[in-house]
């Protein structure tokens, strides 16, 4: 099967917030998303071109334009957000920024009324009814289709380090699951998402592509779900491992990380440098500890299995990128990312929360969050 790439001019990014509508009053998830994308319209009846409709109608998505640094994507997220808020606030309604609600009960849920998503849901019955779950999606626009599956074989060797310092779900349908992002653990139950197969040429990637859809497993490259996928259409790189932020100067952080990352592995790629590789086995275990311990997991950084805490191994990333956060421009979004190292990640500030004040002051202290774009 024919897969072409339409290159992108290089490490160009976009985001994709994915945020809650929850009521003002009981903190509980709003099916709005109909009536508050018809609020955001533009005049004639077109959509807000940055925010979108997504599977569920508890859901918006804020999205960028194609963006020269984070920074940029970053100040397109704000306006909509503040567009949203035109049209949600008389609403009574908050916008929520967390891979998962706190007590949101996924059965009450009502689905987009659009074909993919009742194709989707048909499909995977009772796991898909469970998909009551909101992530950050990060587009980084490459050059050249060669360098695309080595840089994201690299990036399996430190996904899992975003994954745990974006963990923003550790509560489902009103339980304390133990995990720092359950978000993680419930996504991958989708048969085509979790982590991507790792391929050595791009006609291997056609083989599989062929295949999935010749068999029916799919019908168009995008039903494929993979934490990092390539974008043919778009010409970039797309990771989609991190739970959605709470808070606007965390999502940019991770994405400055994330957009850092991808141009380190194209320039090694351009001085004809080997990538680092994992075994699958390694990614799927790494995936796992980050899921479950969040930041206090210790990973396997190597495929010698050498390991670390996720805290030290950022903070020497966070080094070593600095030269590359200059050329991209977001010296000071990457430097964010050390106060989710020293401050504590998401789950970390909701588990605390609750301790004190339960379910209802995690809502609470989330809302807060998103109003003032920072953690508290």
């Amino acid at each position: 099967m024919d897969l072409p790439f339409a290159p992108s001019r290089r490490s160009t990014v976009g985001l994709e917030w994915e945020l809650q509508l929850v009521d003002a009053d009981s903190g509980d998830l709003r099916q709005a998303a109909t009536a508050v994308l018809d609020g955001v319209a533009l005049p004639g009846g077109r959509g807000h071109p940055n925010v979108h409709p997504e599977l569920l109608l508890n859901t918006v998505e804020v999205v960028s334009g194609v963006s020269e640094s984070v920074g940029q994507a970053g100040a397109d997220l704000a306006r909509a957000v503040t567009d949203l808020r035109a049209v949600t606030d008389p609403l009574r309604i908050e916008l929520v920024g967390a891979g998962t609600h706190p007590f949101a009960r996924p059965a009450f849920q009502k689905v987009t009324n659009q074909d993919r998503y009742a194709t989707l849901m048909d499909r995977t019955r009772w796991w898909g009814r469970q998909m009551l779950l909101y992530g950050v999606h990060v587009h980084v626009g490459i050059e050249d289709r060669a360098k695309v599956l080595p840089i994201i074989g690299a990036l399996l060797t430190r996904f899992a380090h975003l994954q745990a310092l974006a963990s923003s779900s550790p509560f489902w349908a009103g339980e304390d699951t133990g995990y720092a992002s359950n978000r993680a653990m419930m996504f991958q139950q989708l048969p085509t998402a979790g982590i991507p197969y790792q391929f050595g040429r791009w006609a291997d990637l056609e083989h599989f592509v062929g295949d999935m859809t010749r068999t029916g497993v799919i019908d168009s490259f995008d039903e494929l779900r993979w934490d990092i996928r390539p974008s043919p259409r778009l010409g970039t790189i797309e990771v989609r491992v991190c739970d959605a932020s709470p808070t606007l100067r965390e999502t940019v952080a991770l994405s400055a990380l994330t957009h850092c990352l991808v141009e380190h592995y194209s320039t090694m790629l351009d001085r004809g440098l080997e990538l680092p590789t994992v075994p699958r086995w390694f990614a799927v275990e790494n995936k796992w500890r980050a899921a479950r311990y969040g930041m206090e997991a210790i990973l396997i950084l190597d495929d010698a299995g050498e390991e670390e805490l996720v805290g030290e191994t950022v903070s020497r990333m966070l080094t070593e990128l600095a030269p590359v956060a200059e050329r991209l421009g977001c010296v000071e979004e990457l430097a964010d990312v050390a106060a989710i190292v020293d401050g504590g990640a998401s789950y970390q500030r909701q588990l605390a929360v609750a301790g004190g004040s339960g379910l209802d002051g995690v809502v609470e202290s989330l809302v807060r969050e998103m109003r003032a774009g920072h953690p508290l």
